[in-house]
């Protein structure tokens, strides 16, 4: 790993500012000052002060605190759904370019079709019929990510499937599950983990979005995106929550995008050369 990252400072700086994010998720019941939940409706509105350094939302509770639990919704939603997508959209590109013909037509057109819904409408769509819980938002979200790696995974698939080493795997009789996992799947890791960094950051912000519009995390439960809609009431009274939280979103979200553009920048031969 240090080989790895060495002589890459653009991919250290990444790497430090999401460990920081997920330090602060992880420890948020520790190092959160406040319960984010409590509410002292006399603090309600207060500017950031050295009591609440962030200030204080409408209820009374403090900010820094429901951005902390926040980070916690917002990782393991996000997490979660393009881990879902990675694996069921990459496992489908796989087989469909190893196993070709019918299976090759049959995913692919499915995968074109889902794809062709927009993705909020696809996403509020599946909400609106499985009920808005933070479950069910991961879940829209990896319906909606998974084509996406279908159609990225299957391009060089093709290459991999037709390549020398695949042939002689089949010609001494490797099943078609080891030529998958040991073979074809290796080879595409490099494109997976940067696809999947690129995805969690659009993730973030769509997880945000479907709470800022009331479909995913429900109240009182922190979540970013619902502190901004909640905060969007207030802004002249005191616009510290609306304007915290929608810094929290967007350094959540750099942090996964600079660190998706950093580990194409090294794992990309072609980038490499020019570099």
């Amino acid at each position: 790993m240090r080989a790895f990252v060495r002589g890459q400072p653009l991919l250290c700086f990444a790497l430090a500012l999401v460990a920081l994010q997920f330090a602060l998720a992880l420890l948020a019941p520790w190092i959160a000052p406040y319960d984010p939940l409590a509410q002292t409706v006399i603090r309600r509105l207060k500017p950031p002060s050295a009591l609440h350094w962030l200030g204080t939302d409408q209820l009374g509770r403090d900010v820094l605190s429901r951005i902390l639990h926040g980070y916690r919704g917002s990782l393991a939603i996000s997490g979660g759904a393009v881990a879902i997508s990675l694996v069921a959209g990459g496992a489908l590109g796989m087989i469909s370019a190893y196993r070709r013909g019918w299976t090759e037509r049959i995913v692919m057109r499915v995968m074109d079709v889902v794809f062709a819904f927009p993705l909020m409408l696809l996403a509020i769509g599946i909400i609106a019929i499985l009920g808005p819980q933070p479950w069910t938002t991961a879940v829209a979200i990896a319906v909606v990510y998974t084509p996406i790696f279908a159609r990225l995974i299957r391009a060089p698939a093709l290459v991999i499937a037709e390549s020398e080493y695949v042939t002689g795997a089949k010609a001494i009789g490797a099943s078609d599950t080891r030529i998958l996992l040991r073979h074809m799947l290796p080879n595409l890791a490099s494109i997976l983990l940067v696809q999947a960094s690129l995805l969690l950051s659009a993730a973030i912000l769509v997880e945000a979005s479907l709470s800022f519009l009331g479909l995913g995390t429900q109240p009182p439960t922190p979540s970013l995106g619902l502190m901004l809609s909640e905060g969007r009431n207030f802004l002249m009274l005191g616009p510290w929550p609306a304007i915290f939280a929608g810094f929290a979103i967007l350094f959540l979200s750099f942090g996964f995008n600079l660190l998706g553009d950093a580990l194409r920048d090294t794992l990309d031969p072609r980038l490499r050369k020019l570099s």
